[in-house]
């Protein structure tokens, strides 16, 4: 049976856990949103801890904890808050952040989540009754010193952000990029048919095909940069609503040089306070290249299944791993379960999309976005699909893809676009009708110039080199 103690807050007393290191707020907070069981992610709650160590940080350097307001705090007791906080930005206490994703829209549940945790973290670290209804470390005025949920909140889901792409997505489109340049570059002499509109189309070389790949992630890692940079911009520092009331005029400032210097981002304060508490832009524009990247990585994955259809009555012009029984009726069946996987996480990152403009567009009234935990949680879910799915479909596909040489040699020749090479010699009338032909009897453009003695042999053998079709001359 759960033990409950008794906390205290500006509405009166509340039950808590016995154990929680969080208090009446957090409580209220997980009794009115009994809603999802979803909470922020890890990532949020780290970076908000990293927030508060940057604040409390900030606020020390000014003087201001340790200054003649209420409650001043000793340098001992900063050191015990400001370690609390490092805790919490370094996952300690990770099930002490129960309140569900859909709660107050400002993220205020989940301020003062973290803001009571690292109140009674730093109590205990001081060798205090954490549980005691007098905080000498209060999660208000001193925890939240200078600070509101309205700009806090947001300055870290721009730092969480931030931190996921640059540590989880770049580095693992960087890997897919070279996986695929590495394919590229050894099947670069294997010559196979290209595919317009599904339809056969004239020769390129199968390391052109995967460059081709390569190049959309290359761009991709790009883009991946341009959603890093859109959340550079730190709203700390505007309070309420971008006024700056309660803090010092260069707290905001402060507190994103520290955070640049905590994380090598270039973090900076907003340019314009109340842009920066009011609209939450930079996070639709990060995630609208999110949606790219995942665009991209969704038609890379479908082009690689098709690629390996087959095996007898498909393209069968790369072979993918095999990974698991494909099916619970057709023995010995394979399905391309990695592209599969990959190509629903796209379709889930595609579809969070219309969720985070839908929260930027009509969440923002005045001077505050209303939507912005389920903004957080739906770009951070989307952070988390792309880096794990990449890293899964490296290690679980393209490493282990094979090039079937054979079957794109021979799917070379049998393919009616062959006649394209022939239109400077013979004309467009005359190729189109030896394409019909040629599809009607089920004889290769080769045999019928051959039979019909259209070109002697070695003007044919020139034009219908398939080697010379993938390269201007």
């Amino acid at each position: 049976m759960t033990q409950y103690r008794i906390e205290h807050d500006s509405m009166g007393d509340v039950e808590v856990p016995a154990d929680a290191y969080y208090s009446a707020q957090t409580q209220r907070a997980v009794e009115n949103f009994p809603i999802s069981g979803w909470r922020l992610p890890p990532a949020m709650i780290r970076a908000m801890g990293l927030v508060k160590y940057a604040c409390g940080r900030a606020n020390h350097e000014l003087g201001r904890l340790t200054g003649t307001g209420k409650r001043p705090l000793s340098d001992a007791e900063v050191t015990a808050m400001l370690g609390a906080a490092e805790e919490i930005a370094g996952g300690d206490l990770a099930d002490q952040f129960p309140i569900d994703v859909f709660q107050t829209g400002s993220g205020t549940s989940s301020n003062m989540n973290v803001n009571e945790v690292i109140s009674n973290r730093a109590i205990e670290r001081m060798g205090g009754d954490r549980f005691a209804t007098e905080k000498p470390i209060h999660p208000n005025d001193h925890v939240n010193m200078g600070q509101s949920t309205n700009d806090t909140f947001p300055t870290a889901i721009h730092v969480a952000v931030a931190m996921e792409i640059q540590h989880r997505l770049i580095p693992a489109l960087t890997s897919l990029h070279s996986a695929l340049v590495d394919k590229a570059e050894k099947w670069d002499k294997i010559i196979k048919i290209g595919r317009t509109h599904l339809m056969d189309a004239t020769p390129l070389r199968l390391g052109q095909e995967f460059g081709g790949f390569a190049r959309q992630i290359e761009l991709s890692i790009r883009r991946a940069e341009q959603a890093r940079d859109a959340v550079l911009e730190l709203p700390v520092g505007g309070t309420a609503v971008g006024s700056g009331i309660n803090t010092a005029k260069d707290f905001g400032s402060r507190v994103a040089a520290i955070l640049a210097e905590q994380t090598t981002i270039p973090f900076i304060e907003a340019v314009d306070h109340f842009e920066g508490n009011a609209a939450r832009d930079g996070i639709v524009d990060s995630h609208g290249s999110l949606k790219t990247i995942a665009q991209t990585l969704f038609g890379v994955a479908n082009n690689i299944r098709w690629l390996g259809s087959g095996p007898r009555c498909g393209f069968f012009e790369v072979i993918l791993p095999d990974r698991q029984p494909g099916s619970s009726i057709m023995p010995g069946k394979v399905n391309p379960v990695m592209c599969e996987s990959m190509m629903q996480l796209c379709a889930r990152v595609i579809g969070n999309d219309a969720c985070i403009t839908t929260c930027g567009a009509t969440g923002g009234n005045f001077q505050l976005n209303i939507m912005m935990p389920v903004m957080a949680h739906t770009t951070l879910e989307s952070v988390e699909l792309l880096a794990a799915g990449t890293m899964a479909f490296i290690e679980f596909c393209v490493t282990g893809l094979e090039a079937n040489e054979a079957q794109c040699q021979a799917m070379v020749e049998q393919s009616l676009s062959m006649s394209t090479s022939l239109n400077p010699l013979i004309g467009y009338e005359a190729a189109s009708k030896l394409v019909k032909d040629a599809f009607a009897s089920g004889k290769t453009i080769r045999e019928l110039c051959q039979e019909k003695g259209l070109l002697d042999e070695a003007t044919l053998k020139e034009a219908l080199d398939p080697w010379k079709m993938t390269e201007p001359h």
